[in-house]
């Protein structure tokens, strides 16, 4: 039977959570070959009792933990490196690099005490000085940094020392000695802690990166890391090697000497692979088979992440930046049709942004929440009024909808569904097209698109990673929709200390967005997952990353 994983996020001021997407780093010069192997050879690893072979479907734009945001890059970038902070199996927030640290009364100074002796994968001594150059290099604008408001948000004088306004020194950052580091925030936050865990916030080595300039990726000889894993073999869209890290703080507890992570786009293909043992697991569960699986099959984990899956609406075009017709295409999608024949029912219809899941004292935030006029069914009726108000009664004259996705089985499915879905319920001409995620991306943040399959997987367990999405100016914003009173609700709510007082601000932050339907809201995301039951100690936690640093194998 199924098995289902379920698990609590333990948070800060007693908060308690249940889940990138996309990217836009400069796309990578071809791999090095060092190291690379066949699909033969790599099959053969699983005859180690050490060593596991796991398949990845999607490259990601760049493997840089100070650049990407690409969920693509998270298998390599959360076994390959730690920040001061990280998870547990448990989704609790755990100490990493720092062993402890102390927080100011008034929530605005972190000092962080450093483990003695920590070492990168060449050996070489790791030091607060090191967080101190990674946070420095996020904000250089030659480094092209997608979480950067990551770093410019919170950190005393961060935008300013980004806009050359003010010098690095004058930087909220410094490494008090080898061992201590203090970040001072221009506002309190109270789930920093939980930004902290993410991969922006993770050193890089300043020797490597300097010597090698944007290849220092490319390459197992200058890709050096500080986590469990390190890089042995790169040939990216084939497989990349992971082998143990001897230089890791706490190398004795990893038991893996190796993981290969192979790449196989085709779904079925990985599910045959799989039941051939020729490898010991994959994400991604081919549609068609998830409902015979979950009756008969052991291995199969659906785990619920805290995400959510939605279509952009690019409000900068006509007649896309008026918000009857934005609405009128949120009214005419069946959401539950396509769970239920699509999704094999592993998802919730989403209403709106912010996934379910987050509560405090144990009030949910979804709780009251209403849905915008939306409901799991389409409303034929109430989307084709809006239309006729619009200009278009039935649909007339209206231009032809570019619906864009990128490839993939499940997300192709979905997008001709709901092609069939605009069409019927708005009498509107759909085009359909599609590309491989890095040119689709790109599109898309060069404003290239009508609308556009994406979705969110939070970086961290707290509403707060969702909300500035569609912050005006915001990096990651690529809508064309700006609200300042919204952007002046996210703010608040940002800033305020109390966690309760602060759920209510961000979902009056909420309802300010959603009346203006600048996206699609699809549903709320669960992963399915396969894994050979003899593979134990790896865990997936809400936010998406799946971590093998405590996993074993016991046959």
């Amino acid at each position: 039977m199924k098995k289902s994983l379920k698990f609590v996020a333990l948070m800060i001021a007693s908060v308690m959570l249940l889940s990138s997407c996309g990217g836009n780093a400069k796309t990578p010069e071809e791999p090095t070959k060092t190291g690379e192997q066949t699909v033969e050879q790599t099959a053969k690893e699983n005859d180690s009792e050490k060593s596991i072979t796991f398949v990845l479907h999607n490259e990601p734009d760049g493997i840089d933990p100070n650049v990407t945001s690409n969920s693509f890059a998270s298998p390599f970038l959360t076994n390959c490196f730690e920040g001061l902070v990280t998870y547990n199996e448990n989704s609790e927030l755990v100490p990493g690099l720092a062993e402890s640290w102390d927080i100011s009364e008034d929530g605005k100074i972190y000092t962080f005490h450093l483990r003695k002796g920590l070492k990168w994968s060449d050996g070489t001594p790791l030091n607060a000085n090191d967080f101190l150059y990674s946070i420095q290099r996020v904000l250089k604008p030659e480094t092209t940094a997608q979480y950067l408001t990551m770093i410019t948000d919170y950190i005393e004088n961060a935008q300013e020392v980004f806009d050359r306004a003010k010098t690095i020194d004058e930087l909220g950052v410094k490494a008090i000695d080898e061992n201590t580091l203090e970040i001072k925030l221009k506002d309190p936050a109270p789930y920093f802690l939980d930004i902290l865990s993410m991969n922006v916030y993770c050193p890089v080595q300043k020797a490597t990166v300097e010597a090698n300039g944007e290849k220092w990726t490319l390459s197992p000889e200058a890709y050096i890391v500080n986590g469990p894993y390190k890089i042995t073999a790169i040939n990216m869209g084939e497989s990349v090697i992971l082998e143990k890290n001897e230089h890791y703080y706490n190398a004795d507890k990893v038991k893996l000497d190796k993981i290969t992570f192979r790449y196989i786009k085709d779904q079925a293909t990985a599910l045959n692979a799989f039941q051939s043992g020729e490898i010991y697991g994959f994400r991604e569960i081919p549609m068609a088979d998830l409902s015979k699986l979950k009756a008969e099959s052991d291995d199969l984990y659906t785990l619920p992440q805290y995400a959510t899956t939605y279509y952009l609406i690019n409000t900068a075009k006509k007649p896309y930046d008026d918000v009857r017709i934005r609405k009128a295409i949120n009214l005419a999608i069946d959401r539950q049709a396509l769970i239920d024949n699509i999704l094999q029912g592993v998802a919730e219809p989403a209403f709106s942004l912010v996934s379910p899941g987050y509560a405090v004292d144990g009030v949910k935030y979804e709780e009251g929440r209403g849905t915008y006029d939306l409901s799991p069914n389409a409303n034929q009726e109430e989307a084709k009024k809006l239309m006729a108000e619009a200009g278009y009664p039935n649909g007339e004259g209206f231009p032809t909808i570019q619906l864009s996705y990128y490839t993939n089985p499940q997300v192709k499915q979905l997008v001709e569904a709901m092609a069939q879905m605009l069409k019927t319920n708005l009498g509107v001409q759909v085009e359909i097209s599609t590309e491989e995620w890095k040119v689709y991306y790109d599109n898309v943040q060069a404003g290239k698109y009508e609308i556009a399959a994406m979705g969110w997987g939070a970086d961290y367990l707290n509403p707060m990673t969702f909300l500035p999405l569609f912050v005006s100016g915001d990096p990651l914003n690529k809508t064309g929709y700006a609200s300042k009173e919204y952007d002046q609700a996210v703010l608040k709510a940002k800033v305020e200390r109390d966690p309760k007082i602060a759920m209510g601000l961000m979902r009056e932050a909420e309802n300010i967005l959603m009346k203006d339907y600048p996206f699609l809201p699809l549903y709320y995301r669960s992963t399915n997952l396969m894994m050979k039951p003899y593979v134990k100690g790896w865990f997936l936690t809400p936010t998406g990353s799946l971590y093998f640093r405590d996993a074993t194998i016991e046959k």
